[in-house]
């Protein structure tokens, strides 16, 4: 699989500096850098284009591609397996029909509202019920939907969530965590509590970083959850993660209606121009310290706003 797109100046600079321990000493001609990142070569073009080669090159180029999507409105991602794409996902009977602990975040996407990161524990004997919930599809329900079934979820599943907020966000920014590793701790957090607690066949981390990335990450956690099986798409392969996925969203659904109600105005998920149109907003009413308090603050909004300020005055 060959993913490749152009990406902006901030990018390269961020793809740089998380590649930096995994470079070749060769780089093939007109590359910035070339790295190994698990089953995938990541190579950087100086004309700004960067293309991942590999088995999970779609796993390693998720992260960048949500990245740049931050600079670019319409950005060009070109898949050399894309029509391969459409095959449904194979999906374990072993695991779909165990016992298990899994875990999902939201929020990581939007300048507005926390990151909530959930782990649920689902047992062989409640899959029933949660396919007759529609738990199965959770990707198409909306969030209509889930605020309408998540309670029923809960009624009858254990489960742990974290809810860091964008102050919490931006105090681990400032130490030099990236998105990967902030969502990393979380995981492990949740997944801590869960597994202390009860026996399970597996654990499921619906994965978002290569396994060694992942633990390397937790260095410095006092206690690491390490018996992960991590699985791409895993919401529609292990009902457990498609719970702690439903369970996230009720909870970031329910800060985030809390945070309207504060404001006394409508405010839009996701990190798209009519975020920048009611940052404006809030900075005029409230004062930009009010926006650095509930919005994440290395995202280009930050700065798109800060200009339109610039242009109104």
């Amino acid at each position: 699989m060959t993913i490749s797109f152009k990406v902006s100046k901030p990018t390269i600079e961020k793809l740089k500096e998380f590649y930096l321990d995994l470079k070749r000493e060769k780089t093939p001609p007109y590359a910035v850098f070339q790295a190994i990142d698990g089953d995938t070569i990541v190579t950087l073009y100086e004309s700004g284009k960067i293309v991942f080669q590999g088995k999970d090159a779609d796993l390693a180029s998720q992260f960048w591609i949500e990245t740049e999507k931050m600079q670019t409105k319409n950005l060009d991602v070109k898949n050399s397996e894309k029509k391969d794409s459409k095959k449904e996902e194979y999906i374990d009977p072993k695991i779909y029909h165990s016992t298990s602990i899994g875990s999902d975040e939201v929020g990581t996407g939007d300048f507005f509202g926390p990151i909530v990161v959930s782990a649920a524990y689902v047992k062989k004997e409640d899959i029933p019920f949660l396919e007759e919930l529609g738990v199965k599809d959770s990707k198409k329900i909306t969030d209509e939907k889930i605020l309408e079934i998540v309670p029923k979820i809960i009624r009858k599943i254990d489960y742990e969530s974290i809810i860091l907020t964008n102050q919490e966000y931006n105090l681990e920014q400032k130490k030099g965590y990236n998105m990967n590793k902030i969502k990393a701790i979380l995981h492990n957090k949740v997944l801590s509590k869960l597994k202390s607690k009860f026996s399970y066949d597996y654990i499921i981390v619906d994965q978002f970083a290569e396994k060694y990335v992942y633990f390397s990450y937790l260095k410095e956690s006092p206690f690491v959850v390490r018996d992960i099986t991590f699985l791409t798409k895993a919401e529609s392969k292990c009902l457990s993660v498609a719970c702690a996925s439903m369970i996230s969203r009720y909870i970031f659904l329910k800060e985030f209606s809390k945070l309207s109600k504060e404001l006394d105005m409508f405010l839009p998920k996701g990190a798209g121009t009519k975020v920048d149109e009611i940052g404006v907003k809030i900075v005029q009413k409230y004062g930009l310290k009010k926006l650095q308090q509930i919005s994440k603050g290395n995202f280009k909004n930050t700065e798109k706003i800060q200009n339109l300020l610039k242009d109104i005055s």
